[in-house]
């Protein structure tokens, strides 16, 4: 790894056992190297996602983990969205990062021990505006230059086990140059 990037903290943590579009908050949650978050419902090494593994049950699972930056709920309060940590199915909502910023294989260190790598960009789907009437368009938009832009967060796989809490410091390191931009996974 060539580069660190500023930290920030863990603002939530949260899973569900259920394939449910939120996930209720936790004082802490548990990393598992390879598989995701223990007891939730896309843990394992391959997809977990229902239409992906409608698609192909042995993809391998490149998110494990689902990050957002608690700043998009500040952005989406903005135009009349409510949105508190958990309800967009994240599970480590993190403050003072840009995640969306990162590249492919950044790594993120939670706490003292897990480490998540990123993989790529949450692909929104029509259960944002199920939710939330509108909110998808909040959260996914195009760019002056037609680009589609996805804020939904990111996704990651755990290289490195271990527990996470509110409060924990996030630390950055970015991989060697040049960067691979974010796309969906």
């Amino acid at each position: 790894m060539t580069g660190h990037a500023p930290s920030g903290t863990v603002a939530a943590v949260s899973r569900s056992a259920r394939h449910d579009f939120s996930k209720p908050n936790q004082d802490s949650i548990r990393l598992l190297a390879g598989l995701g978050v223990e007891g939730d419902a896309h843990l394992g090494v391959t997809v977990q996602h229902r239409s992906r593994v409608a698609q192909d049950p042995t993809q391998p699972n490149l998110r494990q983990v689902h990050l957002i930056h608690e700043e998009l709920f500040a952005e989406v309060a903005a135009v009349g969205h409510q949105v508190t940590p958990g309800q967009l199915g994240e599970n480590v909502t993190t403050r003072g990062i840009d995640l969306l910023a990162l590249p492919v294989g950044a790594l993120l260190r939670l706490g003292g021990e897990a480490v998540v790598e990123v993989t790529g960009l949450r692909n929104p789907c029509l259960q944002i505006d199920a939710f939330q009437s509108g909110l998808l368009k909040q959260v996914v938009g195009r760019g002056e230059d037609g680009r589609l832009i996805r804020k939904a967060g990111v996704m990651g796989v755990v290289l490195t086990g271990g527990e996470v809490r509110p409060g924990d410091p996030v630390a950055v390191e970015l991989p060697a140059r040049p960067h691979q931009p974010l796309e969906r996974v």
